[in-house]
């Protein structure tokens, strides 16, 4: 395998107690709003109808401030081990576990919103270093997308899907990996299928829990499950997706608040992970608060909740409808996801399709909710890519 590039520098994440000390100040001077119309709601959707109640927020953001232990997380990043290089004038983050295994594969793994690389970081170990042999193993490259974590923010538009795929193919390739496997949900399943369809030179082939058809399909042909499947996409578009329009039309508006109040940062991310989790009530019924907290607080001390969002302005309904994908695919639709692709959709993008998983449980967030169940679908998927051309 050629040796990485020297222009890459070894990084580690250290918060100054000055910054940890100005979190607890703001959560405990916190102005909160009156409780919901629907306070005393019973357990379930319905208590969430307005968003983030007052007692799971109040509760939630007491244990931020007294409980939490951001160090903890912080030396999980470090031991992983982190880097920075510059890629196209940015500086991009990410996390990289090179496997002990002379057999592993490069596996590229993408997140997206409201999420980071807390979506794997709690995976890289075991997939870069199985317990059992039998098990594939892969050197395992986790980076932040542009403006969000450790990466630089965009002084400038254009950062994209598009220009992040070409990146990530230029930072895979200064770390000697010129041909890799990807993974990706959300904004990472989206750059998952740039980079396939973009650069299938590069590409062994992807997994994505993300796929999306060609625009302007029709239901004919659908099963009865595949036309509800469109139906609730397009229901969650039309109704639940004010978050997306804000962030695709006005980033900077919203990004004041969510970098001047970890309260208003905190609800604003907790509401996707209630909303987009496969749980009757409550997201910490599949996902522990701290990696929540790990989450949110990434964001709050890298002040990155609006450069974030500038995600959604810059690549909002922009995947080029003529992009078609040859690499072997690998595609999962969990059941509480909040946008299921129909099969034969799909089939009209990516044309050679080699595992299709309908797992029994998960959300949006698999790898975080469901994250045993998650890994194994992984590995099945990824063997099922890398054999397709033997």
């Amino acid at each position: 395998m050629p040796r990485p590039t020297s222009n890459v520098q070894a990084f580690e994440a250290h918060a100054t107690e000055a910054d940890l000390d100005d979190l607890r100040a703001r959560l405990a001077a916190a102005r909160l709003p009156e409780a919901e119309t629907v306070h005393g709601a019973p357990p379930g959707p319905g208590r969430w109808e307005q968003g983030v109640p007052l007692a799971d927020l109040t509760d939630l953001v007491e244990y931020w401030r007294t409980g939490y232990d951001w160090r903890a997380f912080e030396e999980h990043l470090n031991q992983i081990g982190q880097f920075r290089t510059t890629i196209d004038g940015l500086g991009i983050h990410f996390l990289h576990r090179r496997s002990a295994r002379t057999d592993a594969t490069p596996l590229l793994l993408t997140h997206g919103w409201p999420d980071s690389v807390a979506r794997f970081s709690h995976l890289v170990e075991e997939l870069a270093d199985p317990r059992h042999e039998d098990t594939p193993a892969f050197h395992v490259v986790v980076p932040s997308l542009p403006g969000f974590g450790y990466s630089d923010k965009p002084a400038t538009t254009g950062w994209g899907t598009e220009r992040t795929a070409a990146a990530w193919v230029e930072l895979m390739g200064r770390l000697g990996y010129r041909r890799f496997l990807a993974h990706g949900g959300d904004w990472g399943g989206n750059i998952t299928t740039v980079l396939a369809g973009r650069f299938p030179a590069h590409v062994l082939g992807i997994h994505t829990t993300f796929a999306e058809g060609p625009p302007g399909l029709t239901t004919e042909g659908l099963t009865a499950t595949e036309r509800r499947w469109a139906e609730e996409t397009r229901d969650f578009w039309r109704h639940r997706a004010a978050y997306a329009k804000q962030q695709a039309t006005r980033p900077q508006t919203i990004g004041y608040a969510l970098v001047d109040s970890p309260v208003g940062l905190l609800a604003w991310i907790l509401d996707k992970f209630a909303e987009w989790s496969d749980t009757q009530d409550t997201p910490f019924e599949t996902i522990p608060r701290d990696r929540i907290l790990d989450n949110v607080t990434l964001y709050w001390l890298t002040r990155s909740g609006a450069s974030a969002a500038r995600i959604y302005y810059e690549s909002h309904n922009s995947l080029d409808p003529e992009l078609r994908v040859d690499v072997p695919s690998a595609i999962t639709a969990y059941p509480h996801d909040v946008e299921k692709c129909p099969r034969p959709w799909a089939q009209q993008r990516y044309r050679r399709i080699v595992r299709w998983g309908l797992p029994d449980k998960g959300g949006h967030f698999p790898s975080l909710e469901v994250p045993e169940p998650f890994v194994e679908d992984l590995r099945e998927g990824l063997a099922a890519v890398l054999g397709a051309d033997r």
